[in-house]
């Protein structure tokens, strides 16, 4: 009797724990509009079992802890949409909240945008900017593309399998079954939507169990996740033109790597040249430290300077920085690309620009002439079409007048160097890693000026 008097409480609060799993499951199906009766469906709690091993439990924690700072910004923003909340669960089965994510078929960003849909939904993506990867702004394109899609389909599982399979894909299905009732389009053996795709909302639906279950999460240990995340968020700041990430991110006595992590929508290390105002995420915590300790800088203190000297143009200063001489343009806010000597430009030198074009710079290049084909530019540098395709990745032999190409060095030849139609004094130099001014040395030269088939002494 003692016995049984000291267990009593425990079943009393075990089976409320119970009920209120059970409520919130119902509650989760009802956000979608999907039948509470699904919740038994032996093909949801396949895939939920699925989800529930150490591995794959491991993964979606792991997920969310990653997340943590933009998961209750998410949430935020779906809800003023009048987007259930609960569509969270879409983008982890999109991305796992990864803002990096790029698939196959060039998607992006933790709602797993194609660039022409992205655009559509007001995204910028260009050269600098790909806001797929901003955690706000796709997530407000996404709740506008969920809120259209419920509004012509008219339920909210109906939205979601749309996301996945397309609207039309979703109609088809509704036509062939003669219902949109959730059972029925997803039947295994009438096979009206793809596979993914039913597998798609059943993954949505387990995560969002997996969620809310209290029992899982404390037996799993990550039970912590469910109050933390709810205590932490991102702030929203405007950063000037040019500005580094990584300034700021020392300001704010944040790790660089947390800062690009929050920033995956900017391509390099600094706000885009061009642009007036510019949304970077900082932790929220962070906020005060940055409206007392931000002051904008002089872009010459953080960047290099280059002085123009005679002969200069800006494709030669790019290559001699690694910079696109198309950054170094837009961020001196010049017109065209004329230069004068004695100009001082700003050269953005960062660490991804360097990684990103160290290749491209570190070979000869060769601008395509009329006439041209890869076996003639081949036998001229000694070397393979092959090898010319492997270098540039091209899948074909076809070349445009005017494109440039990546070629080997010139082998040298007794010494000699006979100049080639297009020809200049730079050009050999940096081919045969000289200076301009030892090469007309060794050719006795007080001009720069040379003749197509005339032979100099390069070493």
């Amino acid at each position: 009797m003692i016995l049984f008097l000291l267990l009593v409480p425990h079943l009393l609060f075990g089976g409320l724990g119970f009920e209120n799993n059970h409520n919130r499951e119902i509650m989760l199906l009802r956000a979608f509009d999907v039948d509470p009766n699904y919740i038994h469906d032996e093909h949801l709690n396949l895939v939920l079992q699925q989800k529930k091993s150490p591995e794959a439990y491991k993964h979606y924690y792991n997920a969310m802890q990653s997340a943590k700072l933009y998961i209750p910004t998410i949430k935020m923003i779906l809800s003023k949409a009048d987007v259930p909340p609960e569509f969270i669960y879409l983008a982890m089965a999109e991305s796992s909240f990864t803002t990096k994510a790029f698939s196959r078929k060039k998607a992006a960003g933790i709602w797993q945008f194609m660039p022409a849909t992205g655009r559509q939904y007001g995204l910028q993506i260009d050269d600098y900017i790909d806001e797929r990867r901003d955690p706000v702004k796709s997530t407000q394109a996404a709740a506008l593309f969920l809120s259209g899609l419920h509004s012509r389909l008219g339920k909210w599982y109906l939205a979601a399998l749309a996301y996945n399979c397309g609207e039309g894909c979703v109609n088809r299905a509704i036509d062939k079954a003669g219902s949109d009732d959730v059972f029925t389009l997803l039947d295994e053996e009438e096979k009206y939507l793809p596979k993914e795709t039913r597998n798609y909302l059943r993954k949505i639906l387990s995560f969002g169990l997996m969620g809310i279950d209290e029992n899982d999460m404390s037996a799993s240990g990550y039970s912590y996740l469910m109050n933390r995340a709810s205590l932490n968020s991102i702030a929203t700041i405007s950063l000037p033109k040019g500005e580094k990430l990584s300034r700021v991110a020392k300001i704010l006595g944040i790790d660089e790597e947390e800062m690009k992590k929050l920033n995956r929508h900017l391509t390099y290390d600094f706000v885009p040249p061009f642009s007036k105002n510019c949304d970077v995420y900082i932790p929220y915590n962070k906020l005060n430290t940055f409206n007392q300790n931000y002051k904008p800088c002089d872009l010459t203190k953080i960047y290099r300077v280059h002085v123009v000297h005679p002969g200069e143009n800006l494709s030669k200063i790019g290559a001699k920085y690694k910079v696109p001489y198309k950054i170094i343009r837009e961020f001196n806010h010049l017109k065209n690309d004329r230069l004068h000597v004695g100009q001082k430009l700003i050269i953005p030198t960062t660490p991804a620009l360097i990684k990103k074009y160290k290749f491209t710079f570190a070979k000869n290049s060769y601008v395509v002439r009329p006439g041209d084909n890869l076996g003639r530019i081949a036998r001229r540098y000694k070397t393979s079409i092959k090898k010319l395709k492997q270098m540039n990745n091209k899948k074909s032999n076809k070349i445009r007048v005017g494109e440039k190409l990546i070629v080997p060095p010139l082998p040298l030849q007794k010494n000699r160097y006979t100049v080639k139609r297009g020809d200049n004094l730079s050009t050999i130099a940096r081919r045969y890693n000289v200076t301009v001014k030892a090469l007309k040395k060794r050719n006795h030269k007080s001009s720069s000026v040379i003749r197509v088939g005339e032979k100099l002494r390069v070493y």
